[in-house]
């Protein structure tokens, strides 16, 4: 196992970044997240409908978030953010929704990438060095299958961690969903909306479909960050993360922040804020730093700290 380690000085609590994972006091890992399509012509041109001659993925989005939210599933309503997703490969409104859950301390960051070759079915996304806290250890991820009438693909819920470690890999088969919101059973991408909306289902073996995946998604640890735990550490959060500059530090405990120190992914302090605030949201400027991913250390005055990923864009 090799182990690269980084003390800090002025007292700080030392920082380990690993490159496989440890079975104890783990609070952060990074991973490599890699969508590839397999949609083809072959297997999902089933019937008299006839495959696209313009097929091609929009962008891979979603995000990292607790047990407490669930974008998307199977057998529910799609939301707004989902449908405009799957009809028009629209991000704009799930966007909004993740953001709305980094502020309810839910999910703590949005995901977005472009595929490779965008005008191509067979091709991939890969979300590189994406950090995932302890916190918001699960994973929901969807592309619009294009074109077509709300079709999609992705996965939901997918847990990092296995008891108290981090995955170190996970595979898994994608397969078609209908979000139910518009009526269609062809590559055609515009259609009546279906009234009353319908839940979302997997059309796997559903014209045009097969029993054939349409992509894998493929999760490959990186590292880890290694910190003791603490009580005060859960009850911290970052909001809006990713952020343009702007962030509030939400404080949900009784104990009073005494400062926020600021590193860069490779433990480089780079700023210190001294407070003494009772507040429960307190807002920092952060518009000077370089874009890139930080780290935030929460100091409470009883000695507490909390170690949160931040994401400047």
């Amino acid at each position: 196992m090799k182990t690269i380690t980084k003390l800090f000085r002025n007292n700080l609590l030392p920082i380990v970044l690993l490159v496989s994972c440890l079975s104890f006091g783990q609070s952060l890992a990074t991973y490599t997240i890699t969508f590839s399509g397999t949609w083809n012509a072959t297997d999902h041109t089933q019937g008299s409908v006839m495959f696209p001659t313009n097929d091609h993925w929009s962008d891979l989005v979603g995000a990292t978030h607790n047990s407490s939210i669930t974008f998307w599933e199977a057998g529910q309503l799609a939301s707004t953010g989902i449908e405009n997703v799957a009809e028009l490969g629209s991000n704009s409104a799930f966007n909004s929704e993740v953001n709305s859950a980094i502020t309810a301390g839910n999910a703590d960051q949005w995901l977005q990438q472009a595929f490779e070759t965008p005008n191509m079915a067979a091709s991939s996304s890969t979300l590189m060095s994406i950090t995932v806290s302890e916190d918001f250890p699960l994973l929901t991820l969807v592309t619009m299958i294009a074109p077509s009438p709300d079709w999609f693909a992705g996965v939901h819920d997918v847990s990092l961690r296995n008891g108290d470690n981090w995955e170190s890999s996970i595979n898994i088969d994608v397969f078609p969903y209908d979000a139910g919101t518009e009526d269609g059973t062809s590559y055609t991408s515009s259609n009546a909306a279906s009234n009353p909306q319908q839940n979302i289902t997997n059309i796997t073996n559903i014209n045009p479909f097969n029993n054939q995946k349409v992509g894998t998604l493929t999760i490959t640890l990186e590292s880890v960050l290694s910190t003791p735990n603490s009580d005060f550490k859960s009850g911290v959060y970052l909001s809006p993360n990713p952020s343009k500059g702007i962030v509030f530090i939400n404080n949900t405990t009784s104990e009073t922040i005494k400062n926020i120190i600021v590193y860069d992914v490779i433990g480089k302090l780079v700023k210190t804020i001294t407070t003494q605030s009772l507040n429960t949201k307190t807002q920092l400027n952060f518009e000077n730093l370089n874009s890139g991913i930080y780290l935030v250390k929460v100091n409470s005055t009883k000695g507490n700290f909390s170690l949160k990923k931040l994401i400047i864009e």
